[in-house]
């Protein structure tokens, strides 16, 4: 769209642009195209576009998606674009807070890129609620006032250097792809904006880590970034121990450290006993028949190469909104790694009952010890679909901070089950095979409920 065409809708809507939103229009169509190019949109792809506006890279995009979802601030923008699209059945509009609005649904949509033209006032807020952790967007292309895509890609050493740049880099890889002065947009803003390409940062190549323990510090060192981070920092490990094991002085700051030493650091500090563990290769199962009686002992190995028939708990935990927690497993699980699962599941130990692995479940995946009650839903029998395993099934009712092992579990996110219902209709290769039928079981005799 060119700036009379945006004049246009805007004088139709009675449309003036508003100064506290930090509405400026995109009115050059060579920008616009060049920004859509980047994106790589395809066929297959969701797309969602966080203040399209009077429709800049909408109009472009739209035809070039499987799916294009539009979330919009402005009332009456919004307005104008369920009018403009009322007859296209693959383009939703909201009229929401992009900062708030709720991401989760797009898990079932991928593959979903992230596109936007966002307000000076709010693109921070914007990015950490689409792009901060377990984000289901797979590529994005933003433009953001120069000074923001400064501060993302900033490194130590950078003055912008800081939380947003480690926040945005622990998962994505930015790039600065061209910068877009004032005169390309109507009103024209005082200062030149940007546009970032990012990219999914490959966790393959990096070693497993807390991200949330990971923020937790930065977010203590960062509160006084003059000062010496150790003072900050747990009294355990030795901070003299830990400087000296990781080549960082005794006297760093929190600036001064890159994202490699922040993870290495984490790792440092992270109490959890199972934190390099994904799994304990000397695990000792029973062995059962398919009446689910105990008829010998054998090793993690050999039941896995043997598809010898065991036992097996999953418990799905949910919170007071009604929403399920699902663990993402990590990349170094033996069996369905980086693939949603359970709140909770494992394997009984020999000689070990199935209420007893559940909490013992509970407590080594979410740090769960407390005593919260359990129902016992169903059992699956043993089939190829939960990996020749009994499966005993519950589900529970918690509502604290969950704590996991960086090398079982890489995420834990509450889903809304209608959001899983579609999630797992659409794409079933995300999950875990036993979750899927344990789901199917838990829909069908409990009502998903705890």
């Amino acid at each position: 769209m060119n700036a009379s065409q945006i004049r246009a809708v805007l004088e139709q809507y009675g449309i003036t642009p508003s100064k506290a939103l930090g509405q400026n229009f995109l009115t050059d169509e060579n920008i616009a195209h060049a920004i859509v190019e980047l994106l790589a949109p395809a066929p297959e792809d969701c797309i969602v576009e966080v203040g399209p506006g009077a429709g800049s890279l909408t109009e472009i995009v739209a035809p070039l998606c499987r799916k294009l979802i539009l979330v919009e601030f402005d009332k009456r923008l919004a307005d104008y674009q369920r009018t403009r699209w009322a007859n296209d059945p693959h383009v939703e509009v909201h009229q929401a807070d992009a900062a708030t609005w709720d991401p989760r649904r797009l898990f079932a949509e991928q593959p979903v890129k992230f596109l936007g033209n966002l307000p000076y006032s709010s693109g921070g807020a914007i990015l950490a609620n689409f792009l901060h952790g377990e984000s289901p967007c797979s590529r994005a292309v933003i433009m953001l006032q120069k000074e923001l895509v400064d501060r993302i890609l900033a490194q130590p050493g950078n003055s912008a250097y800081g939380l947003l740049s480690l926040r945005m880099q622990m998962n994505w890889e930015g790039k600065l792809m061209r910068l877009v002065p004032p005169t390309a947009f109507r009103p024209q803003p005082k200062i030149d904006s940007a546009v970032l390409l990012l990219i999914p940062r490959d966790h393959r190549r990096m070693p497993v880590y807390d991200r949330r323990l990971m923020d937790e510090l930065m977010r203590r060192c960062f509160a006084c970034r003059r000062k010496q981070m150790h003072k900050h920092l747990p009294p355990a490990p030795p901070w003299a121990e830990v400087s000296a094991r990781l080549g960082i002085s005794p006297t760093a700051r929190a600036e001064e450290l890159n994202l490699q030493q922040w993870i290495d650091l984490t790792r440092e500090y992270d109490p959890n006993p199972l934190a390099d563990l994904p799994q304990r290769e000397d695990e000792l199962f029973d062995v059962a028949d398919e009446q689910d009686n105990v008829l010998k002992q054998a090793s993690r190995r050999e039941v896995h190469e043997r598809g010898l028939i065991h036992r097996a708990v999953h418990i799905l935990v949910f919170n007071k909104h009604g929403d399920c927690l699902l663990q993402k497993r990590s990349l170094l699980k033996d069996r369905h790694p980086g693939v949603w699962d359970s709140s909770a599941a494992g394997h009984l130990d020999a000689g070990e009952d199935y209420e007893r692995a559940a909490r013992r479940e509970l407590a080594e995946e979410l740090g769960i010890s407390e005593g919260i009650p359990l129902r016992a839903v169903a059992k699956l029998p043993p089939s190829p679909a939960t990996g020749m395993e009994h499966v005993q099934l519950y589900t529970s009712q918690f509502d604290g901070k969950v704590r996991f092992p960086a090398a079982e579990v890489s995420a834990v996110i509450p889903f809304p089950p209608s959001v899983i219902d579609a999630w797992l209709q659409r794409r079933p290769q995300d999950f875990a095979n036993s979750f899927a039928a344990c789901w199917k079981l838990a829909r069908q005799t409990a009502g998903l409920h705890p």
